[in-house]
């Protein structure tokens, strides 16, 4: 199935990869590594993960303290975070309420 970015998604896993490189050397690019790894296999079984609501999943990263949140929609999967559970555990919620961002409802 095919996978989205939502633009905030996008920009939120490019600022993280930015971070973790400048913390340690390869960091950035050992968690777009596992990011691309879970994006994968949300893409071959996108029910597989815990389900936050009806449509909304979330994908745990193994290493990180890092989360994909994403819906499965009729024609794509749109992942509408890349998010640090560290902080405000919940504010990507305000992002699956608005029906800008989902042209099949």
């Amino acid at each position: 199935m095919k996978i989205r970015l939502l633009d905030v998604a996008q920009q939120e896993l490019d600022e993280t990869i930015e971070y973790f490189y400048e913390e340690v050397p390869d960091l950035g690019k050992e968690f777009l590594a596992e990011v691309l790894k879970a994006l994968d296999r949300i893409g071959r079984h996108p029910h597989a993960w815990h389900p936050c609501s009806e449509r909304t999943r979330r994908w745990l990263l193994r290493r990180f303290p890092y989360a994909v949140i994403y819906q499965i929609l009729e024609k794509e999967i749109l992942v509408v975070a890349v998010a640090c559970l560290q902080r405000e555990p919940n504010y990507w919620q305000a992002r699956i309420s608005s029906k800008t961002h989902y042209p099949d409802r």
